[in-house]
Order: structure tokens, then sequence, then C-alpha cells
């Protein structure tokens, strides 16, 4: 059996949003445990800003290293931008965070 194209579509389509939105609610969660951190020091022990730093490794590497299919939408290929975007700066904030627990 074979599908038709459209169907095939719709499932490549399907499954890079939920991509997408599966990177956006990562980083969610990481800039939540960065924003938590800053405001509760005592919870930025050396193993938590080893694992954090890894975990934002982990995301810029996956939204770096992806190429955009050429037939994902224009609102998609703005989130994958503007998730790049987020990774930089919860890197930043990472940083000032750990720059502030080990002062």
């Amino acid at each position: 059996m074979v599908m038709p194209r459209t169907e095939i579509e719709m499932q490549m389509n399907k499954g890079w949003s939920e991509f997408v939105d599966n990177m956006e609610k990562s980083l969610d969660m990481v800039e939540s445990e960065i924003k938590q951190a800053n405001e509760m020091t005592n919870i930025c022990t050396d193993e938590w800003c080893e694992a954090t730093e890894h975990y934002i490794d982990d995301l810029a590497n996956a939204l770096f290293s992806i190429s955009e299919p050429r037939w994902s939408s224009e609102e998609d290929q703005k989130r994958i931008k503007e998730l790049k975007r987020r990774v930089y700066d919860l890197y930043a904030n990472y940083r000032d965070v750990y720059q502030k627990v080990k002062s």
C-alpha cells in the first residue's frame, strides 16, 4: 500500500511541528530552572551547574544541527530562529547565576 503524497506531507509537517513544540518546551523548562536558581542560590550546586550547562549544550546542539525542511512553514522557521536566540539568552543567564554562586 502506497500512501498518498498529501498524507505523507501532513505527517511530516505534524512531526516537524511536534519537534519544534518540544524544543520550545525544553527551553521553557531550563529557563524556569535558571530563574529559580537565580532566586535561591543554594540550589545551584556544582552538580546542578554542570547538569544545567549540559542541558543547554544539548539543546543548542539539537537546534543548530538540524536542517530545516524546505517545506516547513514560515512560522516554524521564525520559531526555530527565536529558539536559537533563546539558547544564547539561556546560556547568558546561566553564566550570571554561575558567577553569582561562585563569587
